[in-house]
């Protein structure tokens, strides 16, 4: 989108002249702009008056190689359990294989893709100017914080408050255990961020719930009530989700306006959901030998303390990726020298997830051509369902950021849109930041290691459905 603003600055004053600015914006919208400037000026400015005239936009090299690329890497996510029947049956080049079935790597191997591409068709320059505009803090905050949460200190805190919690509800245990992990961790998001609270819970789970003797329909069904619980948990507040953080500032919705008008509807879906799970599968819960674990020594308290305290500093610095990053290395070397206290550090599946989301960052905001006229055509449930439906192809953040370009947009239609991004936050691998964390973590408890995108989305659909009725009708 091309913009052309003229500034005209400083005093009018017989003595001096006036400065004139002139900048010409190459701009791509997510969640930065690249600005190339041309500026003219011979005095400081006071005061700016602003002229702004957007040109129509139309899809160039750089938009229809995106869309083309990102639909095959689309395509791709569907297909992982088919690369990984291929390596069974050519073992000859086996490795290959499973690596194209790596849900984790499709969105990073596709930007490549893209990438190299341009390259040969001589757009080296204009590729290049987009990848410096691109902002990946969110997928270097996610791989901290999946780490972090995933030390041994993070997990044995969080299963005491879980088992705390379990022996006070009125419930048999296995159930009392599947509602916390599914509802009460996942609105931990709107305080410590959803993809916290989305490691914190699959870490919990899969060493309870998700065992290899689990049935196959409790395993989707927990994972379409986490993943949607996880993306509608977060907008308790106006800092934790990135679908709400995207509009938050620009439509003046503080935190107390997301509780009153949002947050409430919210927190109750996510309860109805995780308790009726937990009531669905009662017989396989009960059935469960172990709902917590305590087979490892405890790590020290002082440890314990340390590593809570860093992981406060990344959430609340999450916004600033030199601060948070700095921690995270900290962090990273305190646990190497206290090994015997420590598990691995999930620092493969840390690096598949942030390059997911690398991917999806590159590829992402090169839909906005179709995407924006798409959004501000549509009515108040239209652009509900709408923004549902095509969370599940695109990132939810991405959609509610598109939102906020629509300049005068009624309030109605301002909910409506946060609303259906969130709610179809779980029916795909895409569909919310968080996700591919879960599945790096989960992935294990499946066959052949592959999370059937279908499976997902089957069993993301009930609690879909209960989220979407408590934001409309109540």
């Amino acid at each position: 989108m091309a913009n052309l603003r003229v500034f005209a600055t400083g005093d009018l004053g017989l003595d001096k002249l006036p400065v004139v600015r002139i900048e010409y914006l190459d701009a791509y919208w997510f969640p930065f702009t690249y600005c190339s400037r041309l500026s003219l000026s011979k005095n400081r400015y006071s005061e700016e008056a602003i002229a702004t005239m957007d040109s129509h936009f139309s899809p160039g090299t750089l938009e229809i190689t995106g869309t083309i690329i990102f639909a095959c890497a689309i395509l791709h996510t569907f297909s992982t359990g088919f690369f990984q029947r291929i390596a069974l049956r050519y073992p000859r080049h086996s490795a290959l294989w499973h690596l194209l079935g790596e849900a984790e790597i499709i969105f990073g191997v596709w930007a490549a893709i893209f990438t190299v591409l341009l390259f040969c068709l001589g757009e080296s320059q204009q590729v290049l100017r987009y990848l410096d505009s691109r902002d990946v803090s969110q997928p270097m905050f996610c791989l901290a914080i999946m780490i972090m949460a995933g030390t041994r200190a993070i997990l044995q805190a969080s299963m005491a408050a879980v088992d705390a919690l379990v022996h006070l509800l009125p419930l048999p245990k296995g159930v009392a255990f599947y509602f916390c992990a599914t509802a009460l961790v996942p609105l931990l998001g709107s305080l410590m961020t959803e993809p916290g609270a989305m490691a914190l819970a699959a870490l919990i789970l899969g060493n309870t719930v998700f065992k290899t003797s689990t049935p196959a329909r409790l395993k989707y069904a927990t994972l379409g009530i986490l993943f949607v619980n996880v993306s509608i948990g977060g907008v308790l507040t106006s800092f934790a989700a990135p679908p709400v953080v995207m509009i938050a500032s620009k439509w003046q919705w503080d935190t107390s306006f997301m509780f009153l008008n949002i947050g409430w509807k919210a927190a109750l879906a996510v309860s109805i959901n995780a308790m009726c799970g937990a009531l669905y599968f009662r017989e396989e819960l009960e059935t469960l030998e172990h709902l917590t674990t305590r087979t490892k020594a405890w790590v020290p308290l002082s440890l314990m303390v340390f590593n809570i305290v860093m992981m406060i500093g990344v959430v609340r610095f999450s916004q600033h990726s030199l601060v948070f990053m700095g921690i995270f290395l900290f962090f990273v070397g305190v646990s190497f020298a206290y090994e015997e206290h420590q598990d691995r550090l999930m620092l493969r599946e840390g690096l598949l997830v942030a390059f997911f989301l690398s991917g999806l960052v590159v590829l992402g905001p090169l839909q906005q051509w179709w995407l924006q006229p798409l959004l501000s055509g549509l009515g108040n449930a239209p652009i509900f369902w709408g923004a549902t439906a095509l969370t599940a192809i695109t990132d939810n953040a991405a959609l509610t950021f598109l939102g906020s370009l629509i300049e005068d947009m009624a309030p109605d239609l301002k909910y409506a849109l946060l609303t259906g991004a969130v709610t179809g936050g779980g029916l795909t691998i895409i569909a919310n930041a968080p996700n591919p964390v879960g599945v790096a973590i989960l992935r294990r408890f499946f066959p052949n290691e592959v999370i059937s995108p279908l499976g997902l989305f089957l069993g993301a659909l009930p609690p879909t459905v209960v989220a979407a009725l408590a934001f409309r009708l109540l």
